[in-house]
């Protein structure tokens, strides 16, 4: 690793990346909220890990919600590494427990667990999302009530 000489003290990168403003450190949260995913340009949420020594990843899709695709990573992880793993959602994932594979752990059964519990948190946000925005979205259809009307009058004078 490369170093460079700020003032008498020898700097290697990681020290200065630990130095780094917070203002950027959070930007970096923001971009990427949870370990092992990240956002394609177009606004999807993707997942991949590294097969352990090995150079191939294991894909572990695409996904509407970032919780979706970090909790495919948690899967993925868990199964490659075992309870020690590092996790987004460790209480989530001790629920499901290791056996659910029954002795497989190659990548492809990996891939088809981890994108089965993505798929599953993906369907639940997507609709909780949908619900919430069904909630709010007026009825365009439907006459407006006296009632609402001298709410928002009221509210408009204060």
């Amino acid at each position: 690793m490369e170093t460079e000489r700020y003032g008498d003290d020898a700097t290697t990168e990681k020290e200065r990346i630990k130095r780094r403003p917070h203002h950027l450190q959070q930007q970096q949260q923001l971009k990427k909220p949870y370990r092992g995913i990240r956002m394609r340009k177009w606004g999807k949420w993707v997942a991949e890990i590294r097969e352990p020594n090995k150079r191939s990843r294991i894909w572990l899709g695409s996904y509407a919600t970032p919780m979706a695709a970090a909790r495919a990573y948690d899967t993925a992880v868990f199964y490659l590494r075992g309870p020690s793993a590092r996790l987004n959602f460790p209480d989530l994932i001790c629920r499901e427990g290791r056996d659910s594979l029954r002795g497989e752990v190659s990548a492809a059964s990996i891939r088809r667990r981890a994108t089965e519990v993505g798929a599953q948190v993906d369907a639940v946000q997507v609709a909780a999302a949908a619900e919430s925005r069904r909630c709010l979205a007026p009825d365009l259809n439907e006459c407006p009530k006296l009632e609402d009307l001298e709410e928002i009058h009221h509210e408009s004078l204060f």
